[in-house]
C-alpha cells in the first residue's frame, strides 16, 4: 500500500504547520507587492529578510552544519508555497540550495562548514552594494554564452600554478559565465572550469570561489521577461587566483558533480511549477464565478469548466511526480536521477499550458496587467529552459528508455 505521507502527497504534523505558516507569510508579505516588484525588477528585500529569519531560505541545509536539515519532501512543499507567492521571489530563496549543492555533494568538511556559516549568518550591512542584504548568498556558475546545453564546450579555464615540489599551489580562472542567478548578491560561487580544454567534459573541474576576490566582475542585471524578482547576471573571471583548497572533489569531476547538482534540483523545479499553477487556477476559479455571460457565470460554460478541470489535473499530477522525486532523493534511491528529467519536463510543460489557458479564460482582461495571469504566463516560460532545456531532458529520457530496453 502506498505510504502517501512518506511520498510527500499528504501533509501531516509539523510539516503541515510549517507549510501553513509559509502560506500565511506569502499572503501577507509577498503577494501584495509582487506586481510592484515585477515592474521594478528588484527583489523585495523586506520580505526576503523575513523569509530568512523564518528559516525559509536554505531550509534543507544539513543540520550537522547549522542548517535546519529539512527533507527534500518538506523543502518541496515550502518551495511550492514560495512560488505561489511570486516565482522570482521563490527562486531567489531557493537558489542558495543550488549554489551550495556541489559542496554538499563532493566538498570537504571545511568547505561545507565555511559555506553554511556564510548562508546562515545574519550580518546587516555586509555588502555595501546591497544595503538591505542581511544574509549570505551562493551562486552556481555553469552556463556560458557558447556552453548551455553542451556543458563540455565550457571555455572558462583554470590554469594550474605549481610550487617547487610540483604540487598545485593555486589555480587561475579566466572566462565568462552567463545567466547566473543571484550572481550579483553572491558571497561564494561554485564554478565549473576546464583544466584542459582538449579533454572536453572530462577536463571540467568544480571550484569553490570567494565571489569577492579581485578579478571577478558582475555584468548587468538582465531585464527579463519573467521571474523579475530574481537577479540574473553575467560573471567575468579575469586572472582570478584561487587556492588549491578551492578544488571541489577531484580534477576532472566537475561535469559529474554539476550533473548531480542539477539532478537533485529537479524536485524543486516540479514543486515550483505547482505553486505557480495554483496561483493561476485560483484567479481563474474566482473570475469564472464572478464573470457572467448570457445570464450565467462562465464556469457553467463547458469550454471554461473543462479548462479548469485540466488545470486541477495538471496540478495534482505534477505535484505527485515532483514529490515522488523528492521522496526518492530522501531515500537515496538512484531512480531519482531517472525520474527527475521526466518531472522537470512534465511539470514545466503543464505549467505553461495552465498559465496560457488562464490568460484565455480571462480573455482581454487576462492580457492586462490589472490581473496577475499575464505575469504568471511570463514567469512560466523559463521553467522549460533553465536547469536543462526540455529538449535536452527528452534526449536524456529517451536515452534512459533505450538503455533500459536494449535489444540484445
Amino acid at each position: 500500500m502506498l505510504d502517501t505521507a512518506a511520498a510527500g502527497l499528504v501533509l501531516t504534523g509539523e510539516d503541515k504547520e510549517i507549510v501553513d505558516m509559509v502560506h500565511d507569510f506569502v499572503l501577507k508579505e509577498v503577494r501584495p507587492k509582487a506586481a510592484e516588484h515585477d515592474i521594478s525588477g528588484e527583489l523585495d528585500w523586506d520580505a526576503y529578510n523575513k523569509a530568512f529569519e523564518m528559516g525559509l531560505v536554505c531550509a534543507d541545509l544539513p543540520a550537522e552544519y547549522g542548517g535546519q536539515g529539512l527533507s527534500n519532501v518538506s523543502a518541496a512543499w515550502i518551495r511550492e508555497e514560495l512560488m505561489y507567492g511570486d516565482a522570482g521571489f521563490g527562486l531567489t530563496c531557493g537558489t542558495n540550495n543550488l549554489g551550495i549543492k556541489p559542496v554538499l555533494i563532493a566538498g570537504t568538511e571545511e568547505q561545507k562548514k565555511w559555506c553554511v556559516e556564510i548562508l546562515t549568518s545574519d550580518k546587516p550591512g555586509r555588502d555595501p552594494r546591497w544595503p538591505k542584504k542581511r544574509s549570505g548568498f551562493a551562486a552556481f556558475a555553469l552556463t556560458e554564452p557558447e556552453a548551455g546545453s553542451d556543458a563540455g564546450a565550457c571555455k572558462t579555464t583554470a590554469d594550474k600554478i605549481l610550487d617547487e615540489d610540483g604540487n598545485v599551489k593555486e589555480y587561475v580562472l579566466n572566462g565568462r559565465k552567463c545567466f547566473i542567478t543571484n550572481a550579483c548578491y553572491a558571497d561564494f560561487m561554485c564554478v565549473v572550469a576546464s583544466i584542459d580544454r582538449s579533454l572536453g567534459y572530462k577536463g571540467l573541474t568544480m571550484f569553490l570561489v570567494d565571489a569577492h576576490l579581485p578579478g571577478i566582475s558582475i555584468g548587468k542585471h538582465e531585464d527579463k521577461m519573467g521571474i523579475r524578482q530574481s537577479a540574473t547576471c553575467d560573471v567575468l573571471f579575469e586572472d582570478v587566483h584561487i587556492p588549491a583548497s578551492a578544488l571541489i572533489g577531484k580534477e576532472g569531476e566537475g561535469f559529474k558533480i554539476a550533473m548531480k547538482t542539477l539532478e537533485q534540483g529537479r524536485a524543486g523545479v516540479g514543486s515550483g511549477c505547482v505553486g505557480i499553477m495554483k496561483a493561476a487556477m485560483e484567479v481563474c476559479v474566482k473570475y469564472a464565478q464572478e464573470r457572467t455571460t448570457m445570464g450565467k457565470p462562465i464556469y457553467k460554460n463547458q469550454a471554461i469548466s473543462s479548462k479548469i478541470a485540466d488545470m486541477e489535473i495538471a496540478i495534482e499530477t505534477s505535484r505527485a511526480i515532483g514529490m515522488k522525486v523528492a521522496a526518492l532523493l530522501d531515500a537515496g534511491d538512484p531512480l531519482a536521477a531517472t525520474l527527475g528529467p521526466i518531472a522537470k519536463c512534465y511539470c514545466s510543460d503543464a505549467l505553461n499550458r495552465v498559465t496560457t489557458e488562464a490568460v484565455q479564460i480571462l480573455g482581454g482582461y487576462g492580457y492586462m496587467r490589472d490581473y496577475p495571469v499575464e505575469k504568471l504566463m511570463r514567469d512560466a516560460k523559463i521553467f522549460q529552459i533553465f536547469e536543462g532545456t526540455n529538449e535536452i531532458q527528452r534526449v536524456v529520457i529517451s536515452g534512459n528508455v533505450i538503455r533500459k530496453n536494449k535489444i540484445k
